[in-house]
């Protein structure tokens, strides 16, 4: 697998999750005061806030200590705690996902866990790896995310084997006036590398190489290179100067709607379209999404949520051993689950959900193909210029010209 997406460890342990600062409402995330012996501060979204709350509950009463679960916008986590942690008014733990790690560790914010082999073994082996940078385990994952084909199956009844299938039945189907779009995919004005990756690399593209280890590889930028620059011209061809498949007007705003109103076939979507579709009038199935005919699958970037120990927790002791020893059990993943459903990576969890909800097996399915979203720094530094470049091609762009000007301002934003 990769997705996108997303690609991690899992921890099982019951630590008092994050000490809590001043004691404030929890809703802001940051505390003034950091945390403190005896108490275990947390930060996470308040999807999740409450099931977390529960088990550390029953973990700080079992250990003496007292526990706060703070609030804090998922978007905002990575930010602040790095703030946070220049301030020295820090959480223990928090939540957060894979790619943060190395801007994590470069600015020296969460500590190293050490995970025992029958923890490690119960997880999926790239989860842990998506979680571990320059031979650091960094962070406890538990749940995985990645991109997949939904389709109306009163529409399409068969899910289809090549990117060239799905365009076919696709504009059969609007040329027949049944459908207004072939397929809803976010491309927006500024572009979704996100989404386009699944494409991209089918197409032989790629944003990093990996080096000997297996590691991104920062210094081999493959925005600029021919295969890329192939890629995309392929891409184009079913741009708005093409087939008009993957069009600028087509965003996050609107592609779900295109859905779920009956008028697009396809949906490129995520774990958290699922709990609409399963609520709208549309019969629909979950598959991977097709890559082109003859050319390598699809490969949708895998991502990873897991808990983080702070570096210099008051508490860091029993921070590891809680992400150690209960972000890594069962019944505590599936309580996160009801609370928040995303695909469990730890093997006894996921077959529990799986029996309630199949779509959750095949999600995982999907992702077989996938590549864990790189982890290094350097990532954060290509969105805005891939994307921009993306959604250029896609509306009739130079593929090499649009392409070449983002290698560049990627290469001097990561100093290469």
């Amino acid at each position: 697998m990769r997705s996108r997406s997303a690609s991690a460890v899992a921890g099982i342990a019951a630590i008092a999750l994050m000490a809590t600062a001043c004691g404030g409402d929890g809703d802001t995330g940051g505390g003034e005061e950091g945390s403190a012996e005896g108490t275990l501060v947390i930060w996470s979204d308040p999807e999740r806030a409450d099931a977390i709350q529960s088990a550390a509950a029953e973990f700080a009463e079992a250990n003496g200590i007292e526990v706060d679960v703070q609030n804090v916008s998922f978007d905002d986590i990575q930010g602040d705690i790095v703030n946070a942690h220049q301030a020295g008014n820090a959480p223990d733990v928090f939540i957060g996902a894979h790619d943060w790690t190395g801007n994590l560790l470069r600015n020296g914010t969460v500590q190293p866990i050490e995970l025992p082999t029958d923890r490690a073994e119960s997880l999926d082996e790239t989860a842990v790896e998506a979680m571990t940078l320059e031979g650091q385990l960094l962070g406890v994952p538990y749940a995985q995310e990645n991109i997949f084909l939904m389709r109306n199956t009163e529409l399409a009844p068969d899910a289809p084997e090549t990117f060239e299938e799905l365009v076919e039945v696709g504009t059969d189907l609007k040329d027949d006036g049944e459908t207004s779009e072939v397929l809803a995919m976010a491309v927006g004005q500024e572009g979704d590398p996100f989404r386009m990756n699944a494409l991209m690399t089918s197409a032989g593209g790629y944003l990093f190489g990996q080096d000997d280890n297996g590691d991104w590889d920062p210094e081999d930028l493959g925005i600029g290179s021919d295969e890329t620059i192939e890629a995309m011209e392929k891409i184009a061809e079913y741009g708005e100067e093409g087939e008009g498949v993957l069009r600028r007007s087509i965003d996050l705003e609107n592609e779900a709607s295109l859905f779920f109103d009956g008028e697009a076939p396809f949906f490129v979507a995520g774990p958290w379209n699922v709990g609409d579709a399963n609520t709208s009038d549309i019969e629909y199935e979950i598959s991977a999404i097709p890559g082109f005919d003859g050319l390598d699958p699809a490969s949708p970037y895998i991502g990873y949520q897991g808990f983080f120990v702070t570096e210099g927790s008051a508490n860091s002791a029993l921070a590891e051993e809680f992400v150690v020893n209960y972000v890594t059990d069962s019944d505590f993943i599936q309580t996160l689950y009801d609370a928040d459903p995303r695909t469990p990576v730890q093997a006894e969890a996921l077959e529990a959900v799986s029996e309630a909800d199949p779509n959750i097996a095949l999600m995982a399915e999907t992702g077989e193909n996938g590549m864990p979203m790189p982890n290094i720094p350097e990532m954060g530094e290509t969105w805005e210029p891939l994307g921009v470049a993306q959604a250029q091609i896609i509306s009739g762009a130079d593929a090499r010209e649009a392409l070449e000007t983002a290698h560049e301002a990627v290469a001097e934003r990561i100093g290469r």
